[in-house]
């Protein structure tokens, strides 16, 4: 089941999710992720996005918070959309879980008229790289260099929808 999370009643879940996949962390920041990440969850967006009208969602699978995703839109232009977090459970990975989360998201964000949806990948998360590929994300051209205490490149990706 894929819902929008609340704030309130699921941060307890959230926080508990995000320490199983602590290993995603450890490679962005270096550490395991702490009340920042999880209050990032529910109010982070990609620049100039309005919090109010992203989809903050959960994977639930047999009732367990597998799954976080923030989906948001007018970036990197007006009517695209922006896939700023999908982190799965170790558990729930490499079972076809990220692909129908996935799909969920992009119907979501067809259905805000979005033509584009994009996304960034660390490029020492070559797993995650290869499922983006595999989900028909390629590279856009532009990279950043980024250090949350821990220095790495992030490659923007798109999927036209």
């Amino acid at each position: 089941m894929i819902r929008a999370l609340d704030p309130l009643g699921d941060r307890a879940a959230v926080a508990a999710l995000l320490a199983k996949a602590q290993d995603y962390f450890q490679l962005w920041k270096g550490r395991a992720p702490g009340p920042e990440e999880t209050d990032d969850v529910f109010t982070g967006t990609p620049p100039g996005c309005d919090p109010a009208a992203s989809h903050r969602l959960g994977l639930f699978l047999n009732g367990t918070l597998s799954g976080v995703a923030e989906l948001s839109f007018g970036f990197p232009a007006p009517n695209d959309a922006y896939l700023g977090l999908m982190i799965l459970a170790p558990q729930a990975r490499s079972q076809g879980n990220g692909a129908a989360f996935l799909r969920h998201i992009e119907r979501l964000a067809r259905a805000a008229g979005a033509p584009n949806l994009y996304l960034a990948v660390l490029e020492a998360n070559t797993r995650g790289a290869a499922f983006w590929s595999r989900m028909g994300y390629r590279p856009t051209g532009l990279s950043r260099h980024d250090s949350h205490g821990h220095p790495h490149t992030l490659h923007r990706l798109v999927k036209p929808l």
